[in-house]
């Protein structure tokens, strides 16, 4: 990772959000105690005192809420430097997280579970803590991705060795939402790997904005970039569909994608115009139509930023660029067809075929009264339909001009403002060009533009197949057989005579090696070993990874001696385990919050007896044994005519239940 104490412009934001964390959530507890106080009282003058308090609480979550906001929309410091007029793409700011250690709770698992000494794995606990601690800087390249990929996988290591589905290890996760500021923690080590993949996405989209989008292999880059930012954030959608963040909630991730397909989008069009717009008819065409998607792409992401839930907790700002960006690359389309209509008249060695076919395809309906064969014919008619559409080019530009001036944020973006003034001068000055004098044909309005585009814009699923990890617990042995969801007695040893040059058993099985055809009068079975033990360990070598041709060799390589065996038998997990879980979508545990978790006593039939239902995370061997065969969780019941309360950002904090 990079160094944290870097005072680059990258590091500084993400300092200041960190910062804002912090006092977000000050202001959350308090708001919590005050409006538990609230409800506690009755006297009047408390409860007066007590909603102003809880006014100025709330002031002062807004005003922190605007402040998180100015450093989502400080698009400049993500820029490439050597940009110098080209309109800023969006990136998506870190999530950031509490430190987090794993000593204790891995150390203590590994003596109960595992049965070893925990002492030899302080090595592996330190690089796991360490690569995570390096994932909170990640450089913005490659190697950063790379870095949080294999995170991300060895996480998947991680859960399957310590994590049961039985119980909680004592890790407590605290990640901040990336737009409201407010902490979510969990237990539950699905929250660390869903923000960690967040944080893949928005890596992709700074490594996106950095590149250079004044030449060709920067905007392939781009492209490339925000399709895989896309993919990553899609996969997180539809791989974890419970997480309690807002920024990782199904709605806002789809919001998110469509953005990112957007700007990918829009440097494809800036990658078409690079080496130039040739002021020929058929290129005009092709250019109008691949504007015109562009804008078409930005309307549909504005009008999604502006749908419940997402509305409340997107930045205003973003909402408004969105906007912005969607009346400029309209108005550039009808600014491309003006430029057709008024530069190039039908000549006589011309294909007016070719060419009526053309402009038909921009247009889904013509102003009544107009034929496009004639329009290109008659030099008038072109003439004035080249101004009517240079007049909603100006339109659309003055438009995006005035709403940039009206958001505090995008104001203060001075190549946004130049982008925009300049492409409001050009519109100007071709339409003072034309001639002056107007007739009735002069008020016809400018027909709508057919999208059209040839390069498919589409998401990049992410492919951590690519990154090759190593279980930094490999010493435990096979992950197949020595993972948190089986269990097996403590080691014992057993002293193995041979006679007559048997071992009196045989041995089957992979690694490790598993003890079956067993003579049940032979010395091994006296000493202990029964039929279905795992050797672990001859002669005090550990063969938890070797095969049974090698175990063999090391059990005869003593010749008549004794030799001592450790084995373990694995205990049926089936009764112990409880029924109840979380579902699985594509192969990987849900992400859930312990409100979707919590028994809801209304549902229970009030027809049979049922005892008085214990928290989650309290349920006891006699529980475990009456569980259903699957947890159904409330938000995806159907049906359901449980009327759904509507949360705020900053509202997760306020029971007991919420803060887990």
């Amino acid at each position: 990772g990079c160094n944290p104490l870097a005072e680059t412009g990258r590091s500084k934001l993400q300092n200041q959000r960190a910062v804002l964390n912090q006092q977000i959530l000050k202001a959350v507890r308090m708001r919590a105690g005050a409006e538990n106080l609230l409800r506690a009282t009755t006297n009047n003058k408390v409860r007066e005192q007590v909603l102003l308090e809880l006014s100025f609480v709330n002031s002062d979550l807004q005003i922190l809420k605007e402040e998180l906001e100015g450093l989502n929309i400080s698009v400049e410091v993500y820029q490439n430097a050597g940009e110098t007029f080209s309109i800023p793409l969006v990136p998506l700011g870190l999530k950031e997280t509490k430190d987090v250690d794993f000593t204790l709770p891995l150390k203590d698992f590994i003596l109960e579970h595992y049965s070893q000494d925990s002492s030899e794995y302080e090595d592996e606990i330190a690089d796991l803590m360490d690569l995570r601690q390096a994932c909170r800087t990640p450089s913005r390249d490659e190697a950063g991705i790379e870095m949080l990929i294999s995170y991300f996988l060895q996480l998947g290591h991680v859960e399957n060795r310590f994590f049961p589905p039985t119980r909680h290890t004592g890790v407590l996760f605290t990640w901040y939402d990336s737009f409201t500021g407010v902490p979510v923690c969990q237990q539950n080590l699905l929250l660390e790997k869903a923000s960690v993949l967040f944080n893949i996405g928005a890596l992709y989209t700074q490594i996106g904005t950095r590149c250079n989008r004044q030449t060709q292999a920067g905007l392939e880059n781009a492209v490339n970039a925000f399709q895989k930012a896309a993919g990553v954030l899609s996969y997180l959608k539809e791989t974890f569909t419970h997480t309690p963040s807002y920024d990782m909630s199904p709605a806002m991730l789809n919001v998110l994608v469509k953005m990112m397909l957007a700007q990918a989008r829009e440097c494809v069009f800036e990658q078409i115009g690079l080496s130039g717009i040739r002021n020929e008819f058929f290129t005009l065409v092709k250019m109008t139509q691949e504007v015109a998607k562009v804008g078409e792409v930005y309307m549909l992401v504005n009008t999604a930023m502006n749908q419940e839930p997402v509305k409340e907790n997107i930045p205003y700002s973003w909402s408004k660029l969105a906007q912005i960006k969607s009346d400029h690359y309209k108005a550039l389309a009808h600014y491309f067809i003006a430029t057709i209509l008024c530069d190039h008249e039908l000549q006589r060695g011309d294909d007016e075929d070719q060419q009526e076919k053309a402009l038909s395809q921009l247009y889904d309906c013509v102003p009544e009264g107009l034929m496009v064969l004639a329009v290109l014919k008659d030099k008038v008619q072109r003439k004035q339909l080249g101004k009517a559409h240079l007049r909603k080019a100006i339109v659309y530009h003055e438009e995006a001009l005035r709403v940039c001036g009206l958001c505090k944020k995008l104001r203060n973006i001075e190549v946004l403002q130049e982008v925009l003034t300049a492409a409001h001068k050009r519109s100007l000055l071709k339409y003072a060009q034309q001639e002056t004098e107007d007739d009735f044909l002069s008020l016809i309005q400018a027909p709508d533009i057919l999208p059209k585009t040839e390069h498919k814009i589409e998401t990049i699923a992410p492919q951590f197949s690519k990154v090759k990890v190593k279980d930094f617990f490999h010493k435990l042995g096979p992950l197949t057989v020595f993972s948190a969801k089986q269990r097996w007695t403590a080691p014992r040893t057993i002293c193995l005579h041979h006679e007559a040059g048997e071992l009196g058993f045989s041995l089957k099985g992979g690694s490790p090696v598993q003890v079956y055809c067993l003579d049940p009068v032979c010395s091994a079975a006296s000493a202990g070993l029964k039929e279905g033990d795992y050797i672990v360990s001859v002669g005090g070598m550990d063969c938890k990874w070797l095969g049974v041709n090698e175990v063999l060799e090391k059990l005869k390589s003593g010749g008549k001696q004794p030799v001592e065996l450790e084995v373990i038998s694995c205990q049926d997990t089936a009764a112990s385990l409880h029924s109840k879980s979380a579902t699985y979508s594509m192969g990987m545990q849900k992400t859930y919050s312990l409100i979707c978790l919590a028994m809801d006593e209304d549902k229970i039939d009030q027809s049979k007896k049922a005892p008085l239902k214990l928290p989650f995370l309290s349920w006891g061997t006699k529980n475990r044994q009456k569980a259903a065969s699957t947890l159904c969780l409330p938000s995806a019941v159907a049906g359901s005519s449980q009327t759904k309360k509507k949360l705020s950002p900053f509202t997760l904090l306020n029971t007991e239940s919420s803060l887990y």
